[in-house]
Parts: structure tokens; C-alpha cells; sequence
């Protein structure tokens, strides 16, 4: 007897969604697109989040390669976040968001 296995087919908009992660990913690569960033920098840009919704998100862009994290030997220890080329990639898609919304928000 030959089975047939169904395979999930992931939509495309769906992988990149899950790459990108929530609602916080958005304004953090916003604000990297401008260049390299310290923990506190983004904080202070990004009204509204917390330290820990902030923490969350840098780990799960840099676990997704969007992102590299460089960390000083420094007290306290200094760590800078910058786009990988693959997030840099996204600043297209985020620019036509940023028209849409002008557009229709």
C-alpha cells in the first residue's frame, strides 16, 4: 500500500511574518536602519516598550539572523545591535508599510 503524506505548504507572507516576529520587530529594525544601536538608544526611541518586550524582541531577531548583537568588555558591559544583511533587506518592505500607512492610516 503507498501512502501519500501530505506536506504543509507555508505560505511565503507567513515565513517572512515569523522571521520578523511581533509588533516590536517593526520599530526596532526602524530604528536600526539608521545605524548601529545600544540597548538604552532603542529603549528611549521606542515609546511604550519594556525592557523585557524589548529583550525578547532583540533575541529573536538575532536568533533569526536579522540582527547581530557585539558586546564590549566594559563595566557595565556595552552592547550594540546592528542589521545583518538579510535585515537590512527588509528596509524596502518596510518604507512601502510606512506609504501605505500614510496613505490609508
Amino acid at each position: 500500500m503507498n501512502q501519500v503524506k501530505e506536506e504543509e505548504i507555508e505560505c511565503s507572507i507567513e515565513k517572512a511574518l515569523n522571521i520578523i516576529g511581533g509588533k516590536w520587530s517593526f520599530l526596532v529594525l526602524k530604528e536600526l536602519f539608521d545605524g548601529t544601536k545600544r540597548f538604552g538608544e532603542l529603549q528611549k526611541e521606542i515609546k511604550d516598550i519594556s525592557p523585557t518586550a524589548l529583550t525578547n524582541t532583540l533575541r529573536h531577531l538575532e536568533e533569526n539572523t536579522i540582527l547581530t548583537r557585539k558586546a564590549y568588555a566594559t563595566v557595565p558591559v556595552t552592547v550594540e545591535y546592528s542589521l545583518t544583511e538579510k535585515g537590512e533587506e527588509l528596509h524596502k518592505i518596510l518604507k512601502e508599510m510606512k506609504i501605505w500607512g500614510s496613505k490609508w492610516g
